[in-house]
């Protein structure tokens, strides 16, 4: 069985962002959160980056990430990168920016 990061590190801070894409906007979605990736990898504190489509709705898509701390994720969310595609979901989200939902998450068990 693959472990998680979680699991040699329970002190890790686990995230899971959700988002849907307005109608028509799927693909560009898609590739913005794609692009994110490499660069959010390089940042301090960041332990991993997964990004998930939902198997039932196509338009659904998941970050999973570990941080080493609350304050590098913080970090990343003040980061330049990240700050340029948040100007852009008002046009990419269904809800718009308030359709992105962030959750910070420890392991309890």
């Amino acid at each position: 069985m693959a472990s998680t990061p979680t699991e040699d590190d329970r002190s890790l801070l686990t995230v899971v962002a959700r988002m849907t894409a307005k109608p028509g906007k799927e693909d560009e979605l898609r590739a913005g959160l794609e692009a994110l990736i490499p660069t959010t990898l390089a940042e301090d504190g960041c332990v991993n980056y997964d990004l998930h489509v939902a198997e039932d709705d196509p338009a659904t898509f998941f970050f999973y990430e570990n941080w080493t701390s609350g304050e590098k994720l913080d970090a990343h969310l003040a980061a330049p990168h990240l700050v340029d595609f948040a100007g852009k979901l008002d046009d990419l989200l269904v809800n718009g920016s308030d359709g992105l939902i962030i959750q910070r998450l420890k392991r309890i068990a």
